[in-house]
Order: C-alpha cells, then sequence, then structure tokens
C-alpha cells in the first residue's frame, strides 16, 4: 500500500500554529506518510505586518515553506488544516483560499479525503470550538470525511476537547503536543483506510 498523502495548510501570525504544523508534518513523516507542509498567503497590506516586529519576523522565518495552491489540495489524501481564530472563526486568509476551492468543489476533487484541524487562542475560551466546528461544515460541504481526535486517547481528557489540538497562543506545550500527535497518527490511519 502506498503511504498516506498528507497536506498540513497552516496560518499564523506570530508562530503557534507553525509549531502545531511543524510537529503535525514531524509525526506524520515518522508513521510513513508523505507530507506537504504548506503556509496560507499572507494577504494583511505589508504597513499592518511591518508595523509589527513579531508578525514580519513569522512571516520573515517562513519564507522557505511554499504557499499552498489549489494542486496540493487535489494531490492529498488528507488534510490537516491549523489555523488560529479570529473572532469565533478561521482568518481572512485561510477564508480567502477556501474561496477558491469551488471548481475543485464542482468537481468532486475535495470529496472522500479525511479531514481535520487544530487551532489557538489568545484565551482558554477564545472560539476554539466555533473555529473548528466551522470548518468542518466547510469540510462536510466538500464531502470530506471529518476525523477529529475525539476521546480517542486519554491525553484527550487532558486537553479536554473532542474537536481538535487546541492550544492558547504562544503556549504549544507538551500536552498540546501529545494531542497534535494523536491526532496526526487518527488522520494518517483513517486515510489509510479509506484510500488503501
Amino acid at each position: 500500500m502506498s503511504s498516506v498523502k498528507l497536506l498540513i495548510p497552516f496560518y499564523t501570525t506570530y508562530g503557534t500554529n507553525h509549531a502545531m504544523a511543524e510537529h503535525a508534518a514531524e509525526v506524520a513523516r515518522e508513521a510513513g506518510a508523505d507530507v506537504r507542509l504548506r503556509r496560507f498567503a499572507e494577504t494583511a497590506p505589508d504597513e499592518v505586518v511591518n508595523g509589527q516586529d513579531a508578525w514580519k519576523a513569522q512571516l520573515e522565518k517562513m519564507q522557505d515553506i511554499p504557499v499552498v495552491t489549489t494542486d496540493d489540495m487535489e494531490w492529498a489524501d488528507a488534510y490537516l488544516l491549523s489555523a488560529p481564530t479570529r473572532y469565533g472563526s478561521v482568518p481572512s486568509q485561510v477564508q480567502a483560499f477556501i474561496d477558491t476551492l469551488g471548481p475543485l468543489w464542482q468537481k468532486g476533487a475535495l470529496a472522500d479525503k479525511v479531514a481535520s484541524a487544530m487551532t489557538s487562542t489568545s484565551t482558554a475560551h477564545g472560539g476554539r470550538e466555533s473555529t473548528l466546528l466551522g470548518l468542518y461544515v466547510t469540510f462536510m460541504h466538500w464531502g470530506a470525511v471529518i476525523v477529529a481526535p475525539g476521546y480517542t486517547d486519554e491525553v484527550m481528557f487532558e486537553l479536554g476537547t473532542p474537536y481538535g489540538a487546541s492550544a492558547n497562543a504562544g503556549e504549544a506545550t507538551d500536552t498540546v503536543k501529545k494531542v497534535v500527535a494523536h491526532q496526526t497518527r487518527r488522520v494518517i490511519d483513517m486515510a489509510g483506510r479509506i484510500s488503501g
């Protein structure tokens, strides 16, 4: 059986979701998956990004990571998306890319692929669940197979959410990393069952 092709697209402003996505990529490669780590294009005006040193530094740090494309979406067997919460939903940079996927959706190119998501917020109750559930609604429209981590491992009880790995901004703790690892392995396992 060929290895699962896993796309990990992420958006980050200050690095939390980058760290989560990098950890997921590492775990996935160790599990034998063919991984593409991609970032969502930055659409904020240069003057806004350059006006915040930490944001500017993070963007510079990621310049070697390719921007996600529709070709990446078509290539993958599974998606593990990571993005922070903005007012209870994904950032506009993520939504702007999702809004380009109509042609792939119309021809069924996003259907029957495993999809899961991770997020971060500034505060513990800053909209994590609504962000993940909102993404899962999008995945349903695609006809994707949603694979949330659920309470399928003891570590999920430590983090306290069945929807997906989530962290406080700047705090990709050991527990968060364990959840990311569990969620990644679950996505790969389920994608292998579906595509195998």
